[in-house]
């Protein structure tokens, strides 16, 4: 079994920065993809970054050149680096992860974390 936890929400004024953090635990072998989405209140979610196990990283429009996803492997944990944060980016935040544990590749959620900008 294998769990993500997210922390490093929170409230935060326009302009401002913050860094998400997952943690896959339990039979993790290797993270194969890794993502981000949010959740804005009467709106779908949406998928903010995104990187394979190449290169590949997308971002969504709206964060470009703003947000940035990395990852530290030996710690099998994946961050969101949010800077120069706007209102509209007031959502619940989740990631997201394809982790092979040595038989099967699971696809698996954290829990959310609320990131609210506002002055």
């Amino acid at each position: 079994q294998v769990q993500l936890a997210e922390s490093g929400g929170g409230l935060v004024e326009p302009g401002g920065s913050l860094r998400l953090s997952c943690a896959a635990s339990g039979s993790v072998l290797s993270i194969n993809r890794m993502a981000w989405y949010r959740q804005a209140p009467g709106k779908e979610r949406e998928l903010v970054a995104a990187s394979g196990s190449g290169s590949s990283i997308n971002y969504s429009d709206s964060v470009k050149g703003r947000f940035t996803i990395t990852r530290d492997n030996a710690k099998n944990t994946f961050y969101l680096q949010m800077n120069s944060l706007k209102l509209e980016d007031t959502a619940v935040y989740y990631c997201n992860a394809a982790v092979f544990t040595g038989t099967i590749t699971g696809i698996y959620w954290g829990q959310g974390t609320q990131v609210t900008v506002t002055s």
